[in-house]
């Protein structure tokens, strides 16, 4: 592993602290919750973050936090890529009747055979572990609603 890696390792592990830490970030979005993009980014993206400086930086942890497997993506918020970790999937689980079916669906982006983008979406609950939907009968509604930001409560 070369220094560029290291870095790059270490670059993707910052951000993904940094997600654990919010809880519920949109992806590339401007929302009521923070931006990746717009963090790796280093402040506001004027049109799409692929025509930006740090686009290939952006796309690289973008890649590496949604293969992280304490993220998943969904369309919670607005309809839009929203990233949520793995602390916060009790407590969502615990609310998911405050939420439509479909905002709650894993999405995960493939490349077909033919290069292109193919969006597969995992029904809600589904995606979530075992250990989690435990986890979520522990808490009561008001313990749950408490950890999730803001506009999700």
């Amino acid at each position: 592993m070369g220094i560029d890696d290291q870095i790059d390792v270490q670059s993707s592990m910052d951000e993904l602290d940094w997600l654990r830490e919010q809880g519920v970030v949109m992806q590339s979005a401007r929302g009521p919750v923070p931006s990746l993009a717009e963090r790796v980014a280093g402040g506001p993206i004027r049109g799409s973050w692929w025509g930006h400086p740090s686009g290939h930086e952006i796309y690289r942890v973008l890649n590496e936090v949604r293969g992280s497997p304490d993220v998943v993506a969904t369309r919670l918020i607005n309809g839009k890529v929203t990233l949520i970790h793995r602390r916060l999937w009790p407590a969502l689980v615990r609310v998911a009747d405050r939420f439509p079916a479909d905002r709650l669906a894993a999405i995960d982006e493939v490349h077909t055979a033919s290069g292109a983008h193919q969006t597969i979406s995992i029904p809600f609950p589904d995606w979530v572990p075992a250990e989690d939907s435990t986890a979520a009968g522990l808490l009561t509604v008001d313990e749950a609603v408490a950890q999730l930001p803001a506009c999700l409560r």
